[in-house]
């Protein structure tokens, strides 16, 4: 029996971020900690925040936030969390940032260390509501963290694996597509193709869920319309306004469950070396993806045609390598440098993934190997 809950409040408009310092007074935060990362301090965008929040919200600022977030990061944020006697975060970025902005504050309350809250090792009944107060403010269009309830975190012996419970979602997202006006064409696209990897697999996962396919397939419908746009004109306002739509609504979704194309994204980030983008993956991932689960997701394959725009008989796999295309992004995992000889280790990481239990066809270690090499060339 499914469990339907969306349950964070979101404020969401061009001008949202213009009212974080009512939403610090809502939340009774005084001492916020903003957890950021030095990109998004680099393109001038925390002097947004920080302006708006005035002096008497000045707080600490931890901006070590590498791009796959990292336990010994989260530690690091701890730290300045109890150095600053912070009474709140407010996580300001990509889905790194929200996602180590909730580690940090579980740990911080909670203690341990990551291993014991993981989702596959049952961690999820150990997370307790004692939490400081999190607002989330992204500023890209991707992961919808903002509103998500897990944390997808690299650990210290080198897995990347999630944390989720609905303690872990923000008390307050607050979404302001104005944030993204700036945002580079390659990061638009790549996170741009995180959200529609979301609302696509959430769409064709088997649990019952129609409320998330609902908003998973109006996600979609938006997303593959309005990314090119976004990438051809980043200041196309109607554009980030409904990428930033798209990738909320992917993470309300996606509570019904993700897939292969995670399971096995979610291993390949975990090589720091390597420095390879989620979204991207995602994107890279989805069209070998899409034909190893055809022979189970018959039934929603003209759904999945009608909303991105194709025929009725038009291979949807094939539309997802051109689009990514389109947007001038690789599409082979060796176009984005990934080293052949890790994919037996990541075929075998991905099966332990907690997507992989989603997947509406059910992937062996040979199955992820596969179609790890159909996605290298």
């Amino acid at each position: 029996m499914p469990t339907i809950s969306y349950l964070t409040t979101i404020r969401f408009d061009h001008g949202a971020l213009d009212t974080i310092a009512e939403a610090c007074a809502g939340l009774k935060i005084r001492r916020p900690l903003i957890v950021t990362d030095r990109g998004v301090v680099a393109a001038g965008l925390l002097q947004h925040l920080t302006d708006r929040l005035g002096n008497s919200l000045a707080g600490a600022v931890f901006d070590e936030t590498p791009p796959n977030p990292t336990e010994a990061a989260a530690k690091a944020c701890v730290a300045q969390l109890e150095a600053s006697r912070a009474d709140g975060i407010i996580a300001f970025g990509g889905g790194s940032a929200m996602d180590l902005a909730k580690t940090a504050g579980l740990l911080h309350r909670q203690g341990g260390a990551v291993g014991d809250y993981v989702a596959v090792a049952g961690g999820a009944g150990r997370i307790t509501a004692d939490l400081l107060p999190l607002i989330a403010i992204p500023t890209t269009a991707g992961t919808g963290s903002e509103v998500g309830r897990g944390a997808v975190i690299v650990l210290d012996d080198g897995r990347k694996l999630a944390l989720l419970s609905p303690h872990l979602i923000p008390k307050l997202a607050l979404v302001d597509p104005d944030l993204m006006l700036d945002l580079p064409a390659p990061l638009t696209a790549g996170t741009g193709m995180d959200a529609i990897s979301h609302c696509i697999e959430t769409f064709i996962a088997p649990s019952s869920n129609p409320p998330a396919e609902a908003i998973a397939m109006d996600g979609l419908w938006r997303a593959v319309r309005a990314l090119p746009r976004a990438v051809a004109d980043g200041h196309d306002r109607a554009a980030r306004w409904d990428m930033s739509m798209a990738a909320m609504e992917g993470a309300m979704a996606f509570q019904k469950g993700l897939g292969a194309i995670h399971a096995l994204s979610h291993p390949l980030g975990a090589y720091a070396e390597l420095g390879l983008h989620h979204g991207t993956l995602n994107a890279v991932l989805m069209p070998a993806v899409l034909r190893f689960n055809e022979p189970l997701i018959r039934d929603r394959l003209p759904r999945l045609r009608q909303v991105v725009g194709l025929a009725a008989d038009a291979d949807l796999a094939a539309w997802a390598r051109s689009f990514t295309e389109t947007l001038g992004l690789p599409t082979s995992l060796a176009d984005m440098g990934v080293p052949r000889d890790i994919l037996d280790e990541v075929a075998a990481a991905a099966i332990l993934d907690h997507t992989h239990a989603t997947n509406p066809r059910s992937a062996t270690v040979a199955d992820y190997r596969a179609i790890l090499e159909a996605s290298y060339h």
